[in-house]
């Protein structure tokens, strides 16, 4: 689809950056969203979404448009929320990734058509964004939410994950601006897309986290796990490990997730005794999770592969030792001595013994940290940073997608140049 003019135009003099986020938002988290939005299937949270959205409400310098396309929505709808307009389409199923995400790059052409924008933001590599936003002749950012490439390096995937990891290394190579947040990721996507500009901008946690009130419980320990408790996350070797340490620390597990079936054929060596130690809570709010961690002793990350678990961040934040795994961005959160324990991923016996050692530290072991590197955490991780990051990257995006116009104009003088002249 060839660029249109439109595409081409700074900011009004004076007047809001138009912005357009595309394709999947948590649109049914929304407290006050339609009704007939709320009552939707309860898909991931994608809370940094909405951790931005609520900072760049209070911005008058900001238009922020969201596109979501969805088989599961009852209809189309348009409706305005605290001065952010939500454009929810409904597509058919089994249709979306089978056509290479066009059926995607239409629908949301043509919404653009209408809106103009300045700059456009494709969260994701996950569901087609970035491959569509390569499309659309508009100025860019793209934003890492999971690493498929390495992920599936790290750990078996199914075909359709596999497919998305083919669809991102299509992308990569093409997209002007990428944003991801680990320092693991930077360098990871320097290394293959030399070409790509990469900015590190950290998702912050909702601020509710930044304010916990701590409460910990430390008899017996209450352990923390948010996520789904499968293969990636680490969730055999969780369990395997809390089996082995049963007898020697009394402790509870609430996992904020559901157990994947796929996992049972690697927690058959787990003991039927340590399952009535273990609550599943599924669906919390930002404020139940929030609430969780004021009680939490500990919370634990067993990760085989992640890039940047809100989880740990939601924790270290709040002041709640973590136990995690070196892998991707968690050592970019969890300090050990400071705020946590790290060990090497996928070792039952590695995971044991740092479970050992922090319940035998004298911090961890009272569910407190370190106050000044808790107050390092809050900085690095506050949704104001995350606000100002983006909009310096919205603005730096628009700038290169000018220069280059302005290149291909003084080589090709028959180009138009639209808005630019």
């Amino acid at each position: 689809m060839a660029a249109n003019n439109n595409a081409e135009k700074p900011p009004a003099p004076g007047g809001p950056l138009k912005l357009v986020w595309f394709s999947f938002f948590p649109v049914e988290w929304l407290p006050d969203a339609p009704d007939e939005v709320r009552r939707l299937p309860k898909l991931h949270p994608a809370s940094w979404q909405r951790v931005l959205l609520d900072q760049f409400v209070l911005d008058p310098t900001l238009k922020l448009h969201v596109v979501v396309l969805r088989k599961q929505f009852e209809r189309d709808l348009t409706f305005e929320r605290r001065g952010v307009t939500f454009h929810l389409i409904k597509v058919p199923g089994g249709m979306r990734a089978p056509s290479l995400f066009w059926l995607d790059t239409f629908v949301i052409w043509r919404v653009l058509k209408k809106i103009k924008p300045d700059v456009v933001h494709a969260w994701g590599t996950e569901q087609g964004a970035a491959l569509v936003a390569n499309r659309l002749g508009y100025p860019r950012v793209i934003t890492i939410q999971g690493l498929i490439s390495w992920y599936e390096k790290v750990v078996p995937f199914p075909w359709i994950v596999r497919i998305a990891g083919i669809i991102e290394r299509m992308s990569l190579p093409h997209a002007p601006v990428v944003t991801t947040e680990a320092k693991f990721t930077v360098n990871w996507l320097k290394e293959r897309y030399s070409k790509v500009r990469v900015e590190q901008i950290e998702h912050a946690p909702d601020p509710v986290f930044h304010s916990v009130a701590r409460k910990p419980q430390t008899g017996p320990f209450r352990f923390l796990f948010v996520g789904a408790l499968d293969y990636r996350k680490g969730g055999d070797i969780l369990l395997r490990a809390l089996d082995l340490i049963k007898e020697e620390i009394k402790f509870q597990l609430i996992v904020v997730g559901r157990l994947d079936p796929e996992l049972a054929e690697h927690i058959q060596p787990v003991s039927q005794q340590l399952w009535p130690g273990i609550e599943f809570k599924h669906n919390l709010t930002h404020v139940q999770v929030a609430d969780e961690l004021s009680r939490a002793t500990m919370a634990i990350c067993a990760s085989r592969a992640d890039v940047s678990p809100n989880a740990v961040k939601e924790a270290v934040v709040a002041g709640v030792p973590v136990i995690g795994t070196r892998v991707g961005g968690i050592p970019d959160y969890v300090h050990p001595g400071r705020n946590g324990v790290l060990c090497e991923p996928g070792s039952v016996e590695e995971l044991a013994q740092a479970i050992r050692t922090a319940c035998a530290h004298p911090m961890f072991r009272n569910g407190t940290v370190e106050p000044q590197i808790l107050a390092e955490m809050r900085s690095y991780l506050s949704p104001e940073t995350m606000a100002r990051r983006f909009r310096e990257t919205y603005f730096s995006a628009i700038e290169t997608f000018r220069s280059k116009a302005s290149k291909k104009h003084e080589g090709n003088p028959s180009v138009s140049l639209g808005g630019l002249q």
